[in-house]
């Protein structure tokens, strides 16, 4: 039995530095539920002095615990720990399907499993990955040596907390790091308890801190703190260009970026069997409510196709029931909240208004109080220049062009901003590969659409969609500066 009620569930207080639960002394903000608007809490933002406090904490404690020197199977012991700690933790998927807008069902049976094995992929890699030995004259000896940075600085998303909490941490901590983490404050507290549990399976104290707070407080504090060695940001576009800038003036700090999307869904006329590839593309915009970065939100079909292709998409698409995410039940998520929604609407009838014409959805589901779930939507004879197929919606809204030849296609495809994923979707090999070099994209996924629990895969985008890679060895290794040493003998 999944379900639970949210109101007996108990919330973490506030942010957790070395070790214990702190209250802050900044700003009182809101917490909202998704689907039902209530307010589920209140937390007071950390000032800049929280900040600097938990920063200068994670720099000692990385130092004085041993945790960068230690054996790194010592390290991975300890992360393994962590990860069967995830797995099983009922008040976990509990706070995280509360607080936001994942259903119940998906946590348990998706979310934590997913943070689980991230953390236990960045275990192996502690004693898998170091430097190298170098040639040169024959009475010297080169040397690449990796070591961690310190102290990272990490900020997350409010679409999938728990899992975008493991891409930082996992690497991070497994090169021997501290973090100081801040997740969006819409929701803030299945974070914390990831980090008490990080603390029951063996991570010395302080070692992972989190503070709460906007980013224009909270956020912007802990990018240019001096002892912040690297910073790692999911999030939108513009604001991973601001901590970019930050970071260069504030101690020349690298940055890993994983910022917005507006992904292509480029489908042949020799795609295949019509029903699959619809649930793909469904299943592409509809996730999460359609509030993934990775969301594919443009179909670009070939005529030949996409009658039969946008029928069944119409049917599919009348298929999904709002419910509440702690009902065991549901499977279709809320918009965060209502700004979220009323940028959804404005999107919608921006493009109405053009003259685009609505096939499904293009509302709110009724009924679903001060929830916000949107209906999924399909919009076609849209012009190229509305912001319905220029700008990252997060929502569940599909845009639909129609082409003729495989050239026009890659044109369509092709985005000025953004190149975070793709995907394409033909039998045929040699126009597949030629798709998957003509998309400028930081992923391309060939007939199928999302990420997979390969975590040696990486991702990472091309363009405004960012820089540096979350997930596989590469973010490992980016958690590490490299020495030169060269030595005479």
């Amino acid at each position: 039995m999944l379900s639970f009620d949210p109101d007996k569930v108990s919330l973490p207080e506030g942010h957790y530095i070395n070790g214990q639960s702190r209250m802050g002394s900044g700003s009182k903000l809101l917490v909202k539920r998704p689907s039902d608007g209530l307010i589920a809490g209140e937390l007071t933002e950390a000032s800049p002095a929280m900040v600097d406090e938990a920063v200068t904490l994670a720099d000692r404690a990385v130092k004085e615990s041993g945790w960068a020197s230690c054996p790194p199977r010592q390290r991975g012991a300890v992360l393994n720990r962590w990860a069967d700690l995830i797995a099983s933790d009922t008040r976990l998927a509990q706070l995280e399907s509360l607080g936001s807008t994942r259903p119940v069902h998906d946590v348990v049976n998706h979310e934590l499993p997913f943070t689980a094995e991230a953390i236990r992929f960045y275990a192996e890699c502690a004693d898998k990955y170091s430097g190298d030995v170098l040639p040169t004259r024959e009475a010297s000896l080169g040397m690449l040596v990796p070591e961690p940075y310190g102290v990272i600085g990490a900020i997350t998303p409010w679409n999938f907390p728990l899992s975008m909490a493991s891409w930082k941490c996992g690497p991070a901590l497994a090169a021997g790091n501290a973090v100081v983490l801040k997740p969006s404050e819409l929701t803030p507290y299945s974070t914390v308890r990831l980090a008490e549990l990080a603390i029951e399976a063996g991570l010395p104290k302080g070692v992972l801190n989190i503070v709460q707070g906007g980013g224009a407080v909270t956020g912007s504090a802990l990018v240019a703190h001096p002892l912040i060695r690297k910073v790692s940001f999911t999030g939108s576009t513009v604001t991973g260009a601001r901590i970019m800038s930050d970071a260069a003036f504030n101690g020349m700090k690298p940055v890993t970026l994983e910022l917005g999307g507006k992904s292509p869904q480029l489908v042949f006329d020799d795609a295949g069997e019509v029903a699959e590839v619809a649930g793909r593309i469904l299943r592409g915009f509809t996730a999460n409510g359609g509030q993934a970065c990775v969301a594919g939100t443009r179909l670009i079909v070939q005529r030949g196709i996409a009658d039969a292709l946008i029928a069944e998409l119409i049917d599919l698409c009348g298929n999904f029931r709002p419910g509440v995410t702690w009902d065991e039940n549901s499977r279709y998520a809320p918009m965060i909240d209502h700004r979220q929604a009323c940028k959804v609407q404005q999107i919608v009838d921006a493009a109405w208004q053009q003259g685009a014409e609505i096939l499904a959805g293009g509302k709110r589901f009724e009924g679903t109080g001060e929830g916000y779930f949107w209906q999924p939507t399909l919009l076609t004879n849209v012009p190229a220049d509305s912001p319905a197929v220029e700008e990252e919606i997060f929502g569940p809204v599909l845009t639909i062009q129609i082409f003729d030849k495989e050239e026009e296609g890659l044109a369509l495809a092709s985005h000025s901003t953004y190149g975070l994923c793709a995907g394409v979707h033909t039998k045929n090999i040699d126009r597949a590969l030629r798709a998957m070099r003509g998309i400028t994209a930081g992923t391309v996924w060939i007939n199928r659409y999302g990420r997979s629990g390969d975590f040696i895969i990486p991702t990472g985008g091309f363009l405004g969609s960012g820089i540096g890679k979350d997930l596989g060895r590469q973010a490992f290794e980016a958690c590490q500066r490299y020495k030169s040493v060269l030595i005479d003998f």
